[in-house]
């Protein structure tokens, strides 16, 4: 894969900001496990550079980077901090026992704007500290990337003079953001050629581009940055995650240098295979469902209704599919599994899905709760799987709130009850309620114990599968104190589904991993 992630004038390196750009997403919060687990599929997948969080924000974001470097051998994984020695000293503690290589990325805003309304700095004071923060920085670590934020609105003089000092310096990537989705993409790929034109040391970097989705523009802006600008780097999330409308999507640039390698001319190392189940990771970690029509991981994404495409495809794939489903991790061979399906069965198909679990016993306890879910339905398709997988390695000993067991009562003419027995910590607490309907019911015996005060945002359900055995995954969003998290849930009840979402967001919120200062992490 890597040893510091080097581009090369055919290959460019796919830099993933899941963790820590979209997080940034309101209601997308993750904790320590859930990050390594999205880390250990980023590998899989090949992703050259994971940007794992942000050290300094937290004690749980620090917590988070150290766990993530601390198992991660074959991807670079990365730690964001502002250009000052206290930020890139968190970094570098965080990161210094790394299995793997590691990246200091550090930035700071070079707009007018930035620099006069956010800053309060001049122009030369934040050359200076620009300067001395990647020299700081490299004395530590010999792969650091430097981005000036608002890079897209600042004026090309001055932000030449701040590259080609930080490249000086000894910068090894240069990373150019789009903070706010401005940027056009004839003209954003024009700019960065022209930073790399003006500036005499450019060819000592790597370039990079960091774009926002604001006009919809992110994935057409970073691909114009790569084939005019000559960017050998671009920096994603999966799903397009990230704050107001998200980030440039990983899959889309990867796919799309992939299916048009004649245009572009480039590869990247990433095993396109894995994309499926770890877009469907992050959309059950982060309680964002992904739009049927979303290109690439849409669940219609390869569906054709026109009685014309479907001959075509049925006569030839290629003159209605530009690529193949089993290329991004679709499965092709639909095996259906049912309670008589063995251990090995179970695990041959989690195989086939790209699905790997960190142990034997997770292994064990998944395949239990497949032999649960056999009795409630006869057939088990894919997507019951990942649901099923995804449920059970989101399971931790840090969990405050468990579902033990939930009974509703209700009828016509009724108010409906639910009577619900939860486990905090390690004690059993028995709870009951009346609500104006079965999941209020549920909603308020939990909160009768539980006492967070948190608003509920967003309730939503989503089937899992087609028919009415189906199960339900649920999203539920609470908000307290600023902070906002989302909770999944997954049964064929749907109110016990209901009960899972609720107490997974309950959990995050009474999770250590409060933010400081995000507002600083937007390069």
């Amino acid at each position: 894969m890597s040893t510091t992630a080097k581009g090369t004038k055919d290959r460019l390196i796919i830099f993933d900001t899941t963790m820590r750009d979209g997080e940034q997403s309101p209601g997308a919060s993750m904790t320590k496990d859930e990050k390594l687990r999205i880390a250990r599929a980023l590998e899989r997948m090949r992703v050259d550079v994971i940007e794992a969080g942000f050290p300094a924000s937290s004690n749980g974001d620090f917590e988070a980077v150290q766990a993530i470097a601390g198992v991660i051998r074959e991807s670079t994984i990365a730690g964001l901090c502002r250009a000052n020695d206290r930020d890139i000293q968190r970094g570098i503690d965080a990161l210094k026992a790394a299995k793997g290589p590691w990246r200091i990325h550090t930035f700071i805003a070079t707009s007018a704007l930035h620099m006069e309304k956010k800053l309060r700095m001049s122009p030369e004071q934040v050359l200076e500290q620009a300067k001395l923060s990647v020299r700081f920085a490299k004395k530590h670590c010999p792969d650091v990337e430097f981005s000036p934020e608002d890079g897209s609105r600042s004026d090309v003089d001055f932000l030449c003079r701040v590259l080609e000092a930080v490249i000086a310096e000894g910068a090894t990537t240069i990373n150019v953001p789009d903070t706010v989705g401005y940027a056009v993409p004839e003209q954003f790929g024009l700019f960065l050629k022209t930073l790399k034109t003006k500036i005499p040391n450019s060819d000592k970097a790597v370039w990079s581009v960091h774009c926002h989705n604001d006009l919809g523009m992110a994935v057409a802006n970073s691909l114009a940055a790569v084939k005019i600008g000559g960017a050998r780097q671009i920096e994603c999330t999966i799903n397009g995650l990230g704050e107001r409308a998200g980030n440039t999507s990983l899959e889309e640039v990867v796919m799309a240098v992939r299916t048009r390698r004649d245009f572009f001319g480039l590869e990247t190392g990433i095993d396109t295979r894995h994309i499926v189940p770890t877009s469907r990771l992050v959309s059950q970690i982060t309680g964002f469902v992904v739009q049927p029509n979303k290109a690439v991981v849409g669940a219609n994404a390869f569906a054709h209704a026109s009685g014309i495409h479907q001959d075509g495809v049925l006569k030839a794939r290629e003159t209605y599919e530009i690529m193949t489903a089993e290329d991004v991790g679709w499965s092709a061979n639909k095996i259906v599994l049912g309670k008589l399906s063995g251990r090995s069965a179970f695990k041959q198909r989690l195989k086939e899905l790209g699905i790997e679990l960190d142990s034997e016993d997770g292994y064990n306890k998944a395949f239990q709760r497949f032999k649960d879910l056999a009795d409630k339905k006869a057939e088990i398709f894919d997507e019951d799987l990942q649901a099923l997988v995804a449920q059970e390695a989101g399971i931790s000993e840090e969990e405050h709130w468990r579902l033990v067991t939930l009974h509703q009562e209700s009828g016509t003419g009724e108010k409906p009850k639910a009577v619900l027995v939860l486990k905090e910590n390690q004690t059993e607490r028995k709870t009951e309620a009346n609500g104006d309907g079965p999941v209020d019911a549920t909603f308020k015996a939990i909160e009768s114990v539980a006492k967070s005060g948190a608003e509920l945002l967003l309730f939503s359900v989503n089937a899992v599968t087609t028919g009415t055995e189906s199960q339900g995954e649920v999203t539920v969003r609470l908000s307290k104190g600023g902070r906002i998290v989302n909770g999944v849930g997954a049964d064929t009840d749907i109110i016990v589904a209901s009960a899972k979402a609720y107490l997974s967001a309950l959990n995050k919120l009474a999770s250590k991993m409060e933010r400081v200062n995000p507002q600083y992490g937007k390069a």
